[in-house]
């Protein structure tokens, strides 16, 4: 007996929840002219390095690297994708001569991150991303943030959710931040973590997405980056609330929001749920007009997007599962009575499924109470029975599971019965 990876999920019998929260999400994105796009699960591993930063955890610590077998180098390395954004960003620019933008898509698929399992936190686990490209208008953000609220509240119906947003601005704006921020902490690094103490030195701005409680308090009274913005990014900044409260979006603001990832500047948030536990965030995302550029573009490419998680999207929408779930085709099963009628069960369920209908066959040798059991637990709506004098006669005995109910009827005409 082999046990799964650790870190992995089986999805044996939710199919059907999986399927219909994503098929709800699905027919919001395209409601609002998103189209779905599908990129390689492989990536090559400088493109996260450039395009998410070298001192990310992601980068550092949580990729999966795959050695190709007789190269050693380095930009011959691939990996199984960490996240969606890059890789969207990538193909588009591959394919941006046949784009129209504000190109609209999204993409659903397995992540890979190696990290220590725990509740919401999986090595394996699967995001709706929405990437909107080309579009620099900060109204962009307000109407796609609107969208969001309205698939949360008003489509899938969770009940208690809150939406954090911070704005992080400009690189100018971050430049002379972080240069208070340094000072400001450099004389009490002995109180931050040891991770803190390393971004301190590789990158002061993710200090602020520690979840050490002990980094937290202290970050209460550093300098705050709004104080640091230009007029230009304050205007955008105030416009972006304004258009919010005018969409009636209701939002936190959380000046400690940066991301965990480098290619964000201006608008950051996540929606977050309180029954998640410590990972509370079941959607995040924001703007990275530079990431083009990162990437090789020779011109910035403004951008925004999202990811939702999956897994801990189905965690907050459990007590909705049933609702939520897809409602599968009434099922038709078809039981031959002896072995002589089991070639023709196989005829008449390839001309039910000729006129679209599901269907499911008992062949093997059984009692016909064992058979009728197992027609009940597979939830069969309409139960088909073929013994000799039905053979005989081209006929078929139709039993309503539900009422009861049977009768017989001609077998060219039982596709109108069930």
């Amino acid at each position: 007996m082999f046990l799964k990876v650790k870190g992995v999920c089986d999805n044996f019998f939710e199919m059907t929840y999986w399927s219909g929260v994503r098929k709800k999400i699905e027919a919001h994105l395209k409601s609002y002219n998103f189209g779905e796009i599908d990129t390689p699960i492989l990536e090559h591993v400088s493109l996260f390095q450039r395009g998410l930063g070298y001192e990310t955890d992601v980068v550092s610590k949580q990729m999966f690297i795959i050695e190709s077998k007789g190269s050693s180098r380095d930009d011959d390395q691939i990996c199984l994708r960490p996240e969606g954004t890059a890789g969207t960003m990538r193909a588009f620019l591959d394919e941006q001569s046949q784009a129209v933008t504000p190109c609209k898509v999204f993409s659903y698929g397995p992540m890979f991150r190696y990290e220590r399992p725990q509740k919401g936190r999986m090595r394996e686990f699967h995001q709706i991303n929405l990437e909107m490209i080309g579009g620099a208008s900060i109204l962009y953000d307000a109407h796609l943030i609107k969208m969001l609220q309205t698939l949360f509240a008003e489509v899938l119906q969770i009940e208690s959710f809150v939406l954090k947003l911070n704005f992080l601005g400009q690189p100018a704006d971050r430049k002379e931040f972080v240069t208070a921020l340094v000072a400001f902490l450099t004389p009490q690094v002995a109180s931050l973590c040891a991770d803190c103490q390393t971004r301190l030195q590789s990158n002061p701005l993710r200090v602020l997405d520690c979840k050490s409680v002990s980094c937290q308090k202290l970050f209460e009274s550093a300098p705050k980056l709004s104080d640091f913005f230009s007029q230009q990014t304050q205007a955008q900044w105030q416009l972006l609330q304004e258009t919010l409260h005018e969409l009636s979006v209701t939002y936190v603001i959380d000046p400690h929001l940066v991301r965990g990832l480098d290619y964000y500047n201006k608008t950051v948030f996540e929606f977050v749920s309180v029954n998640l536990g410590a990972q509370s965030a079941f959607c995040a995302g924001g703007r990275y007009d530079g990431l083009a550029q990162q990437l090789g573009s020779k011109v910035e490419v403004p951008a925004f997007g999202s990811a939702i998680g999956m897994e801990r999207l189905l965690m907050i929408l459990e007590s909705q599962k049933e609702r939520l779930s897809e409602k599968p085709q009434p099922l038709t099963c078809i039981i031959p009575l002896t072995e002589a009628q089991n070639k023709l069960a196989l005829h008449l369920a390839d001309f039910l499924q000729s006129h679209a209908k599901a269907v499911d066959l008992l062949l093997d040798d059984q009692k016909t109470q064992n058979k009728m059991k197992k027609a009940n637990q597979l939830k069969a709506q309409f139960v088909l029975i073929l013994g000799e004098d039905e053979q005989k006669n081209n006929t078929v005995t139709v039993k309503n599971m539900i009422t009861g109910s049977q009768e017989v009827v001609l077998q060219s005409e039982v596709h109108m019965k069930v």
